[in-house]
């Protein structure tokens, strides 16, 4: 998976707009200004962090070489996802809609109907 590819995906999503961080040389997706996901280079290589429960973060680090703890984020919450790696595409994009849901989760029930229409 391409870091294009992956945008696109997250563009997909309704409500979702897009910024880039001209510091971290990333572009950020975010849904009413909450971020869910950040789409950049890491060593490199195509990557995304995306937002997690602590506990399902410390399981895909455990489990898989290619997750880590975001460099610029909350390092509880947001891991960083190596999109040539070893995880499938299917599983990132799960990950991808699980952190949209938890930013959703954020927003007041007005602006999540509003999303919804």
């Amino acid at each position: 998976m391409t870091n294009s590819e992956l945008l696109q995906y997250c563009m997909n999503k309704p409500g979702a707009e897009q910024t880039v961080h001209s510091d971290w040389k990333a572009t950020q997706i975010k849904v009413a200004d909450v971020m869910y996901a950040m789409v950049h280079d890491v060593e490199a290589r195509p990557a995304v962090s995306l937002k997690a429960s602590p506990a399902l973060a410390d399981l895909l680090r455990e489990q898989h070489s290619d997750v880590h703890p975001s460099a610029h984020l909350n390092k509880a919450h947001w891991s960083t996802l190596y999109l040539d790696g070893s995880l499938p595409d299917s599983q990132i994009y799960y990950l991808v809609d699980a952190s949209y849901q938890q930013a959703l989760s954020l927003l007041p029930q007005q602006t999540r109907q509003q999303l919804s229409d």
